[in-house]
């Protein structure tokens, strides 16, 4: 079963070669590097969630470089990350917004029964999958943290 999502990439790469744009060939290149790459890994064909997964550490990547970068006053790296991470979001669905993010921690702790910060790994199972890609993990962990606290 091939993921919809790669065929697409694999469509956009093509487009890309046509028009001659190379910045966004590159990106391109780069996400289903990525991807060959975990499949070579696992030998097995990655699947939409897969696909998901390896977009939304591409995005983290990016980022991390970007917040580097700046720090580091390298603001000319710094704009050749953020278009790229421009383009890889255009493959991730569309986020999240902060009621949504509430809506669906308050959902998780409900239907978990968790009451403290030991339980908090059950809240995230229950959020990841639903989140994964719409959402940075990182901050939904922190708005668990202070509800279970």
């Amino acid at each position: 079963m091939t993921a919809a999502l790669k065929n697409r990439i694999t469509d956009d790469m093509k487009s890309a070669m046509r028009a001659k744009d190379k910045n966004r060939l590159q990106t391109i290149r780069l996400i289903l590097a990525a991807i060959k790459q975990q499949e070579v890994d696992t030998r097995e064909e990655v699947s939409e969630d897969g696909v998901l997964l390896i977009l939304d550490k591409l995005v983290k990547q990016r980022r991390d470089s970007i917040k580097q970068f700046n720090d580091a006053g390298r603001e000319d790296l710094s704009s050749i990350e953020e278009a790229e991470l421009l383009i890889i979001q255009e493959y991730l669905p569309t986020p999240l917004t902060e009621d949504e993010i509430t809506t669906l921690i308050d959902e998780a702790i409900q239907q978990s029964g968790a009451s403290g910060m030991k339980e908090m790994g059950k809240v995230m199972g229950i959020i990841k999958p639903k989140a994964q890609g719409r959402a940075d993990m990182g901050k939904i962990s922190g708005l668990i943290k202070s509800k279970l606290s």
